[in-house]
């Protein structure tokens, strides 16, 4: 899979932008804030409907303009597809073929892609908020359905929340509509757990041998996800219920304290292990690193097994961060493979041929030149 051509309306300092690209390898090359990464945002926000730098979706759009549009044709195994996103202030719109999508979660999953940003290396080490958003993303992407359960268990949790919220500080709560949203929020946070867990599973598979790969087989790498409810992947559906059900009567006293919902996958983490330790807390830099770039890559190829699609990387001022040895493994893995784009000051220090082939676009102050 690979973005043909890439058109922007309105979309950040861009009032009219149309590109062209190499299915190889894309650089953008320019100083800070003069809009490559804005470039980069719109072809993830292209394929998600939502950006990986703000929740705040008026952000996209240019300083003073109704709306912001982005249009992409994909080309796929089975021929050329266009694609449209529209961001206005009352919203956002898919098409897929010129056809408007009733739902979002119907819009996303035709263009595949794996973001690799310096905020992903901070993914081991940084907050769950991070790494949920991380599994949430990627199984989004190869799993419409999961989406839409996604987003039913935000709603029954908003609202199961507002509850809590209403009678924060009370002994006991007798709501006929609690005990209802509690019920469907059991069954809805069931599906996201359990999808989670197959997803582990499969990310395990793959990042494994390619963590051993970069650490020249000195590493084993573990990847768990970790429910705060205390669910295991080997339970059944009923077995998850009932557990969770159990748990949420436990927390309801401290639920009323707070006035929020304390147990559920909006709670969950994920550990990482390098030869059975916590990389996130006894874990070098390096070999959280590494780590990180394990899973970045491990994406690309579940993607490509689920979708038999090969996933768009975008590389957004990352190969700064990494050493000579990690900067040639990914670049290694990438060359000929994936269609890839990449944001940098300067490709001088930047040694290898996959660079030398790429085709350059230079930016400053919003003009990009080829």
């Amino acid at each position: 899979m690979n973005i043909e051509q890439l058109k922007l309306i309105n979309y950040r300092n861009y009032e009219s932008l149309m590109l062209d690209f190499s299915p190889k390898i894309n650089v953008f090359i320019g100083e800070n804030a003069q809009g490559k990464t804005n470039v980069m945002e719109s072809i993830y926000v292209l394929a998600m409907a939502k950006s990986h730098r703000t929740s705040n979706d008026k952000e996209l759009i240019r300083w003073q303009a109704d709306y912001g549009k982005i249009e992409g044709v994909v080309q796929k195994r089975y021929g050329s597809l266009p694609i449209e996103l529209m961001i206005s202030k009352k919203g956002k719109k898919g098409k897929i073929n010129h056809l408007e999508q009733t739902r979002l979660s119907d819009y996303i999953g035709q263009m595949n892609v794996v973001m690799f940003a310096p905020e992903d290396l901070h993914v081991v080490k940084g907050s769950p908020q991070l790494r949920r958003r991380f599994i949430d993303m990627e199984i989004g992407q190869i799993s419409p359905v999961y989406l839409h359960d996604l987003l039913t268990f935000q709603k029954i949790l908003k609202q199961r929340n507002h509850i809590l919220k209403s009678n924060q500080g009370r002994h006991a709560l007798n709501d006929v509509m609690f005990d209802v949203y509690t019920e469907q929020y059991i069954q809805a946070a069931v599906q996201i757990i359990r999808k989670r867990f197959q997803f582990m599973e499969l990310l395990q598979a793959w990042a494994e041998p390619i963590h051993a790969g970069i650490s020249r087989g000195l590493e084993k790498l573990v990847i768990k996800y970790r429910p705060i409810s205390g669910l295991t992947a080997d339970q059944s559906v009923e077995q998850m219920a009932a557990h969770l059900e159990q748990k949420l009567l436990e927390a309801r006293k401290r639920e009323l304290e707070r006035g929020v919902t304390l147990v559920g996958p909006h709670r969950d983490d994920l550990q990482f292990f390098v030869n059975d330790y916590d990389v996130q807390t006894y874990g070098s830099q390096g070999q959280q690193r590494t780590t990180a770039l394990s899973l970045k890559l491990a994406e690309i190829e579940l993607i490509k097994q689920e979708t038999k699609e090969t996933p768009i990387l975008l590389l957004d001022d990352v190969l700064s961060e990494l050493d000579d040895y990690r900067q040639s493994h990914l670049l290694n893995t990438i060359q000929g493979e994936v269609q890839t784009f990449v944001t940098t000051t300067s490709v001088e220090g930047i040694h290898h041929e996959t660079i030398e082939q790429a085709r350059l676009f230079h930016v400053k102050q919003g003009d990009i030149v080829k």
